[in-house]
């Protein structure tokens, strides 16, 4: 395998998948454990606020993450919020359908932030904005469970 290369990569056992859960659609990003790197992969929407279990299934077929890194929302003083216990159970149903190690992480302000960075720092459309931005949130949370 060449170091570097972008399709080696998807073939190596260290990867993890990270996920910005919405009730209407959940970004994901893909990491490897020995590069520390995150980058952004998809969003999926969630038809009446239900996972597409089918198109995540298919992305841990693909990229056969040996763990998985989901983002927890809380309020500023760590108590839970509104969409908090479904996050949790996303995590849960994680864990169930796909037998993986599953890691939370605060995600405070993730959404906010690759918003931020889209439109203001890189002048991505609002158009634009809404289709990337959970993707997006999905790196940066991969990114922040690799540097801790």
């Amino acid at each position: 395998m060449v170091k570097g290369d972008p399709l080696a990569a998807r073939f190596r056992s260290d990867a993890y998948l990270g996920f910005d859960f919405g009730n209407k659609k959940i970004g994901v990003a893909v990491g490897h454990a020995d590069t520390g790197i995150a980058s952004p992969l998809q969003t999926i929407r969630s038809p009446n606020q239900v996972p597409d279990w089918q198109t995540i299934g298919k992305l841990i077929a693909e990229w056969q993450p040996i763990g998985l890194v989901v983002g927890i929302s809380r309020q500023q003083d760590g108590s839970d919020n509104l969409i908090t216990p479904r996050m949790q159970k996303f995590c849960r149903q994680l864990q169930g359908r796909f037998n993986l190690p599953v890691h939370q992480v605060d995600e405070t302000l993730t959404t906010f932030a690759a918003k931020q960075m889209l439109f203001d720092d890189l002048k991505v459309s609002a158009g634009k904005l809404w289709a990337v931005q959970d993707q997006l949130a999905a790196q940066l949370i991969l990114q922040s469970w690799f540097d801790t």
